[in-house]
């Protein structure tokens, strides 16, 4: 678990420094001047919005097949395309991140955009706060919580009277 943890982790470091290269305007002169020539053509509402394509930077088809595989393991499913793959990145990612949220007892699947959260979990906080890590990542559509609310058991008080040991 600590391996996939640590996997995510630098995932997410490699894709924030893509973004962060990304943004980068002066190392392509000829990429400047094209976007200059072009910008008076373009509309405000067309360079106001990204696209899903545009906020997972420099994903590649590998990386979301590494990915499926990983959701294979899991019994987690994740849709063919690339914005299947890299939302569901972001998702256990944010849900590994967030100390409310139990990730490893929150299955993901995501098909088409659409984010379906499954397993149980101890409390409808826990329930309402993975929800809303979903909902929130870019490129969702919509997300079905079919998360169980579970409160773990107690542990059970020592016995009292001979201690077993194992050596």
């Amino acid at each position: 678990m600590k391996v996939r943890i640590l996997a995510i982790c630098a995932m997410l470091a490699i894709s924030v420094l893509g973004f962060s290269a990304c943004e980068n305007i002066n190392t392509n002169s000829n990429a400047n001047v094209n976007a200059n020539a072009n910008a008076n053509t373009a509309t405000p509402a067309a360079t106001a919005t990204a696209s899903p394509e545009q906020t997972r930077g420099n994903y590649s088809e590998r990386e979301a097949q590494e990915e499926r595989e990983k959701a294979k393991a899991n019994k987690e499913t994740i849709g063919d395309t690339l914005d299947d793959a890299w939302i569901h990145t972001k998702i256990v990612a944010k849900l590994i991140a967030n100390s409310t949220t139990p990730e490893r007892k929150i299955n993901v699947d995501v098909l088409k955009n659409v984010v379906t959260l499954r397993g149980t979990v101890d409390s409808a906080e826990e329930k309402a706060a993975a929800e809303k890590v979903a909902k929130e990542t870019d490129g969702v559509k919509s997300v079905m919580n079919q998360l169980k609310v579970a409160p773990a058991a107690k542990a059970t008080p020592k016995q009292s009277g001979k201690t077993k040991r194992n050596y």
